[in-house]
């Protein structure tokens, strides 16, 4: 059996220095917002090359905590591509604000800088773009669109650790990089966890503030927060597992790799761009007979995924905030997308026979 994932084995080569230092962690006593978080967050930060990072709870938060931060007029419109993970288009709604859907450009499955354009209105404020996948957004562009604009920027980079554009990273091209560190991710935590990276003092301070009560002084709060903080158990794992962050993109980049050499051309591919650094959180693959081949897999042993099998417009819980709009690319992507086993544990040979299996269904059709 080829998994998808396996969180016992991905992790298995943290596991001996996070005992040792988790048992430090209980001698210390001291368990919330304490040096394990500040030591993660200063090393986040000058890892992505950000002026500053504030740990949170989690990805959705995030996001939700940068919005709140930039105090935009109520009910403002928010742009977001209409192919994200439903956490983004939480995110706005929750802060009171209009998610605005973008379709995304179908070779990248990013947001469409040219449909940013047609879609702004005197009442748009702010994009939350999104590096879906682990590919970068075209931020060279959208950042000219929101200077034109007066628009403010949030990057949702929680599949895009260390991913990066012109050697410049995601989370330091708008006003906040919103990162989540969900166990799966390439910076993956042990449960649930998130981070804020931005250059902006001001904001750094209001967003330490607003994940912990609105808290600056214990006791006397400043605005309307919330408790959103990073767990100390958490930011120790997380330190383990920066320092090995480059390696496992290394080894995820070597795997796709495999996939692009071996696969089919029939199978639509990840598209590969040039100045793109992509960390391949996910191993996407369209076609139209997805859930054949998947089905099909499956009966082999190998275990796939799909991100998304369905859009936000057409989420039962968002039908309101939707109704009528159409969104053809966002839909045909769902309905042919799928994800391979892309791990940190899988080996070449795991790749190779992915690969090998995909090829003979498409043969067989």
């Amino acid at each position: 059996m080829i998994e998808y994932e396996n969180l016992t084995q991905l992790n298995k080569s943290f596991k001996n220095d996070f005992i040792d230092s988790f048992a430090r962690f209980l001698e210390n006593g001291y368990y919330i917002l304490g040096n394990e978080v500040k030591k993660f967050e200063n090393e986040f930060a000058e890892y992505i090359g950000s002026k500053y990072c504030v740990g949170v709870a989690s990805g959705l938060d995030a996001i939700y905590l940068s919005i709140i931060a930039l105090d935009l007029p109520k009910n403002s419109e928010i742009l977001v591509p209409s192919n994200t993970y439903i956490a983004t288009i939480l995110a706005i709604i929750n802060s009171g604000h209009k998610p605005v859907l973008i379709e995304p450009d179908i070779a990248t499955y990013n947001i469409d800088a040219a449909n940013i354009i047609k879609t702004i209105t005197k009442e748009t404020k702010a994009i939350v773009v999104v590096h879906l996948y682990g590919k970068m957004c075209a931020m060279d562009k959208i950042l000219k669109i929101s200077q034109e604009y007066n628009l403010k920027i949030i990057e949702d980079c929680a599949q895009a650790h260390g991913a990066s554009l012109n050697q410049k990273k995601a989370g330091t091209w708008g006003d906040f990089g919103a990162f989540s560190f969900y166990p799966t991710k390439n910076l993956g935590a042990l449960g649930d966890g998130g981070a804020i990276t931005t250059d902006n003092e001001e904001l750094y301070y209001k967003i330490k503030a607003l994940r912990n009560y609105g808290s600056e002084v214990k006791y006397y709060n400043k605005y309307i927060g919330i408790n959103s903080r990073l767990d100390e158990i958490q930011a120790i794992f997380l330190r383990i597992k920066l320092r090995k962050l480059d390696n496992i993109n290394k080894h995820k980049r070597s795997l796709a790799e495999i996939y692009f050499n071996n696969l089919n051309d029939e199978i639509i591919k990840p598209i590969q761009n040039e100045n793109y650094y992509d960390v391949f959180h996910i191993y996407n693959i369209r076609h139209r007979l997805r859930d054949r081949i998947r089905s099909y897999l499956l009966e082999k042993g190998i275990k796939t995924e799909i991100h998304y099998p369905v859009p936000p417009h057409l989420q039962e819980g968002y039908k309101n905030h939707f109704m009528n709009d159409k969104y053809p690319i966002s839909e045909e992507i769902h309905n042919t997308t799928l994800s391979l086993p892309i791990s940190f544990f899988h080996k070449e040979k795991d790749i190779l026979e992915v690969c090998d299996e995909i090829n003979k269904f498409i043969a067989m059709t």
